[in-house]
């Protein structure tokens, strides 16, 4: 469960998510791929990420870990259900 408390963090899963589809970003870019995070709650995800072994630094700032990459892989089915449930719920306005 300690994952899910941990993904469960307010802009884990976007910083995971972002990583994972942008490739590797400095600090200031993935502020501006997550847009309305602040850089304290930046700073914080991302050494809860590193403590967990899905985010690492690199030459070119942050990167996702294959581990990473891994739940990445996982989430996506995730990411997928939530569009088909939000045209759900259009569809019932």
């Amino acid at each position: 469960m300690a994952l899910f408390d941990l993904l469960g963090r307010h802009w884990a899963m976007g910083v995971l998510w972002t990583l994972s589809e942008a490739g590797p970003c400095t600090f200031r870019k993935l502020q501006e791929e997550c847009e309305t995070i602040s850089p304290a709650a930046l700073n914080t995800r991302l050494k809860e990420l590193q403590a967990a072994g899905f985010v690492h630094r690199v030459a070119e700032g942050y990167a996702s870990t294959d581990l990473g990459k891994h739940l990445y892989d996982h989430l996506c089915p995730l990411g997928d259900f939530s569009k088909e449930w939000a045209k759900h719920l259009h569809a019932q306005e």
